[in-house]
């Protein structure tokens, strides 16, 4: 695990602890979910600007309508 890291949270993490959390590490950009924090997703920062950069410029994608 990666326990000799210190994690930063997401600015829009909640206080009730449901949150994104990121560090670095030899080039790598580490990225977990708080209440999970033995699963670790681990990229590069130009993959990681490339995915927010994808978030922010998307189209809106209506809801999906429950079928009656």
């Amino acid at each position: 695990m990666h326990t000799s890291l210190t994690w930063q949270k997401s600015t829009f993490s909640q206080e009730s602890g449901e949150c994104v959390e990121l560090t670095a590490a030899g080039g790598a950009v580490l990225l977990r979910e708080s209440e999970e924090p033995g699963v670790v997703l681990t990229t590069t920062r130009g993959e990681l600007a490339r995915f927010l950069h994808s978030l922010k410029t998307a189209p809106a994608i209506a809801p999906a309508t429950p079928r009656a």
